[in-house]
């Protein structure tokens, strides 16, 4: 069986998924890849099927060793590799792919066809960094088997059309009403506080609601609001309820762009209706559909 040895970690490099589900009422978030459009074009293009376990680097890669050839994708960011992204591509036995740091974006996906045969925790590969349900980041040493999930052949794949760029769109939250709009009146900074948690947003502060709430569920993407004014989105390993208001939640279709937003980066915020969410999404969808019908590439694949 072919094995893939970690060189050098980077700065966080963990095993993902698409994340656990059903788990909610037991405290336990989804967690998973970060931007999962980027992971589910890594995997669909080396042949996978799109849940399958892949690699996350975030803001710098690491350096990993195939024993055996292999086939690769590498999407989601710019990590200096030396490899296409956004495409299947051939690997030698023994050959070394080593990765810098982040030269547009946060985070970037590594699959190999066969996907990573990684032990599942409440059905999930994904590691939940912050509680360490699923495992932990890798470290120099780690060797990682590759697996058997092929699902079709080695696809020529091409950059998503969506734009990073532009302000993150979202509906409206459950105490919108509690709000006079402020949220989309002001440019916020991501702050160097920011984890898989929560993005930590910074900028002018929204003044607080009057009265109190009592806690409720929350949902990936959710944009609250603290006593402190500074708005926080919940992120892909977000606590499961919440008792701060919420009033926007970013829409589904721009779920990978919060994977993206690095510390520093400029947010603002753009309200659309469920109709114009759910057209996004359909888009988006159509997207990752067509990889499946992209070019095969050839035998040595």
């Amino acid at each position: 069986m072919n094995r893939m040895r970690v060189l050098a970690p980077g700065l966080q490099t963990t095993v993902q998924d698409l994340g656990r589900f059903g788990w909610a009422h037991y405290g336990v978030s989804a967690s998973g890849a970060a931007d999962a459009l980027a992971l589910r074009a890594a995997n669909l293009l080396v042949g996978n099927p799109e849940n399958a376990a892949a690699i996350e680097m975030t803001l710098t890669g690491g350096a990993f060793a195939f024993e055996d050839s292999a086939t690769v994708a590498l999407t989601g960011s710019d990590f200096g590799a030396g490899l296409p992204l956004w495409t299947a591509v051939a690997v030698k036995a023994g050959e070394t792919i080593r990765f810098g740091a982040t030269r547009s974006g946060a985070r970037a996906y590594l699959a190999v066809r066969g996907g990573f045969a990684m032990p599942l925790t409440m059905g999930s590969a994904s590691v939940h960094v912050m509680t360490g349900v699923g495992g932990r980041p890798l470290r120099a040493g780690d060797v990682l088997e590759v697996g058997e999930a092929v699902a079709g052949r080695p696809r020529q794949g091409a950059p998503p059309p969506f734009a990073m760029a532009g302000p993150l769109r979202v509906t409206a939250g459950p105490q919108a009403e509690r709000f006079a709009g402020e949220l989309y009146c002001a440019d916020y900074t991501v702050s160097e506080e920011s984890n898989r948690m929560g993005l930590r947003l910074r900028g002018p502060a929204i003044p607080s609601p009057p009265g109190g709430m009592l806690t409720e569920g929350t949902p990936l993407g959710a944009v609250q609001v603290p006593p402190d004014g500074q708005p926080i989105i919940l992120f892909v390993e977000h606590q499961t309820t919440g008792g701060y208001p919420k009033p926007a939640n970013v829409i589904s279709a721009d779920f990978w762009r919060l994977g993206q937003l690095r510390p520093r980066d400029e947010v603002r915020f753009e309200l659309v209706t469920i109709e114009q969410a759910l057209g996004l999404l359909q888009e988006q969808e159509r997207w990752v559909f067509g990889l499946m019908r992209a070019p095969a590439m050839g035998p040595r694949y």
